[in-house]
C-alpha cells in the first residue's frame, strides 16, 4: 500500500507511477471572496497549487483525496477531475525539482524528477473553516489567498486555475453550488453573493431568488441571522437529499 505523502522520499521509487502527476485547485468561500488554497516553496520562494504524484495501487480520485486530506485535514471533500495538462514543456522548468536539490535531498533521483509529466487537474470544494492548511515537505506556508490575489503561479499552475474556475462556472449552469463552500446556516444574500463572486458578476437580488427556490434544493428555518445592523434575515440550510439528487441528475 502507498501510504506516503506528496514530494517526501520514499522507500521505492515504484511506488510512484512515471509520468503521470496531479494538481489540486482547492476552492473555499469567506468574508465574501472566494478563496484559493496555495504553498510557497521553501528555497525558491514560489508559489504553487496543490499537488503530487499517484501510487501503483491507487486511482487518480484515491490520489487526489491523499494529496487533499494532507493539505486540508478533511476527509470527505467535494472533488472533481477537469481536465488533462500534457503540454510537452510545461515542465521544463520546475522550480520544485530545484527546492528538492537545495534541500539536500538525494532520493527520488532528481532525474526522476526532471523528466515529462502529464498532470491531471483536480478541483475541490470546501467549507473555509473547516481547514487547517498545512504545507508539505517542500513548502514552508500553506495559506488561502483571494481569487484576485494570487500572483504568478509556478510552471503552467496558473492556466490551471483558470481552467479550474471555468469549469465551476459552466457547473452553476447545471448543478447546486453551495454546500460544500457555505456554513451550515446562510442567508439569501450569502448564497447570492457566492454565485456573484463566483460568477464575477452582479445578479438581480428578486429573479436570483425566485429561481433558486424553484430548484425545491433548500430549507427556509424559523430563524434569522443576529448581530445585523438593519431588519434580520432569514436563515436557510439545504435539502441534502434534493442536493444530491440535483448532483447526480443535473
Amino acid at each position: 500500500k502507498c501510504i506516503i505523502s506528496e514530494m517526501e522520499a520514499v522507500e521505492e521509487l515504484n511506488n510512484y507511477l512515471d509520468h503521470i502527476s496531479l494538481d489540486c485547485v482547492i476552492f473555499g468561500f469567506h468574508t465574501n471572496q472566494l478563496k484559493v488554497l496555495v504553498l510557497r516553496l521553501k528555497n525558491t520562494g514560489e508559489w504553487a497549487l496543490p499537488g503530487g504524484f499517484v501510487c501503483e495501487d491507487e486511482s487518480m480520485e484515491v490520489a487526489a483525496k491523499r494529496v487533499l486530506k494532507v493539505r486540508t485535514g478533511l476527509d470527505d471533500i467535494f472533488l472533481r477531475q477537469f481536465q488533462v495538462f500534457s503540454d510537452p514543456n510545461r515542465s521544463n522548468r520546475n522550480p520544485a525539482v530545484t527546492d528538492h536539490v537545495m534541500a539536500g535531498n538525494l532520493y527520488p533521483p532528481v532525474d526522476w524528477f526532471n523528466q515529462r509529466f502529464i498532470s491531471v487537474g483536480f478541483y475541490a470544494l470546501v467549507e473555509f473553516s473547516q481547514v487547517m492548511p498545512q504545507p508539505d515537505s517542500l513548502s514552508d506556508v500553506c495559506e488561502w489567498r483571494n481569487l484576485d490575489d494570487i500572483g504568478n503561479l509556478m510552471i503552467d499552475h496558473n492556466i490551471i486555475l483558470d481552467k479550474a474556475l471555468e469549469t465551476l462556472r459552466l457547473q452553476l449552469s447545471f448543478q447546486p453550488i453551495g454546500y460544500n463552500l457555505l456554513p451550515e446556516k446562510f442567508t439569501m444574500s450569502e448564497l447570492r453573493t457566492l454565485y456573484e463572486t463566483i460568477l464575477g458578476k452582479e445578479l438581480d437580488r428578486r429573479n436570483f431568488q425566485r429561481k433558486i427556490l424553484t430548484y425545491d434544493i433548500l430549507i427556509q428555518l424559523d430563524e434569522v441571522r443576529q448581530g445585523v445592523a438593519h431588519k434580520a434575515p432569514v436563515l436557510y440550510k439545504f435539502n441534502l437529499e434534493n442536493y444530491q439528487k440535483a448532483l447526480e441528475e443535473g
